[in-house]
């Protein structure tokens, strides 16, 4: 499997799901409504607040509303961008204050300094937004690793489940979509990657994770294999490889 980039889902892929739906989540749940309040007023925080406006169809809806409305759509798992904006502030006092660390499974974090070191781009793509992503990474359990990263992608870009998304990031690298590999846990964006013509891995790290019709790793480690020449097996000894290969 020959490619020049690599574009990476986050959650059930490089992180434990559990620490966003465990950690983060239930933080900024907590966190929010005092944080709204308090902060309605600063610029940023205003234009997100009317963003909520614009998305709920409640152009009147006063703070006490929107808190309402952005604690249902923290419930319902909602994928909205001025929720996950609001959220990544909120986050960022978290993490600054070492409330919690990033989680990055080990074997993504090894592996994907290896690729960074052998030239091969690594680009991230969440429903989560760049900021909260950064942060996750910025301040992670295995230290700094935005440097690994050439770009980020939310859901500015698309739905991670329609093929739209995949053709605009492709544009946005700047690589035909045949030569960038998308690693996600979720089937029906590995759909929609393949759709667009990309290459695809599923990483399946738990029993209860539904797998397609796509090629299926166990952790990143996994992934390099399927990645390797059938001739050889990695050797941190050898030669730098060039752009695009992976050790």
């Amino acid at each position: 499997m020959k490619i020049h980039a690599v574009l990476t889902d986050i959650e059930g892929t490089t992180s434990a799901i559990s620490f966003v739906h465990d950690v983060l989540f239930p933080y900024a749940r907590e966190h929010l409504p005092a944080f709204v309040r308090r902060e309605s007023g600063r610029p940023d925080v205003a234009a997100i607040l009317e963003d909520v406006r614009c998305e709920a169809g409640e152009p009147d809806a006063d703070v006490d509303r929107i808190i309402e409305i952005l604690q249902s759509w923290i419930v319902a798992d909602r994928k909205v961008t001025p929720l996950k904006d609001l959220q990544g502030i909120i986050w960022t006092n978290g993490y600054v204050q070492g409330d919690f660390l990033g989680h990055v499974y080990d074997d993504a974090a090894r592996e994907m300094r290896r690729w960074h070191k052998a030239g091969l781009p690594i680009y991230i793509y969440s429903s989560g937004s760049v900021t909260a992503q950064k942060l996750l990474f910025s301040y992670s359990a295995a230290g700094d690793l935005t440097p690994l990263f050439s770009d980020y992608f939310d859901t500015r870009i698309g739905n991670k489940k329609e093929q739209a998304s995949y053709n605009r990031i492709a544009a946005e690298i700047g690589e035909s979509a045949g030569n960038i590999l998308f690693l996600s846990d979720v089937v029906a964006e590995l759909d929609a990657a393949r759709d667009a013509g990309m290459q695809t891995i599923q990483l399946v790290r738990s029993d209860d994770v539904v797998s397609g019709t796509h090629v299926i790793a166990s952790d990143f480690s996994d992934v390099a294999n399927h990645l390797l020449p059938e001739d050889g097996a990695a050797d941190d000894t050898a030669p730098t490889p060039a752009r695009g290969a992976i050790p």
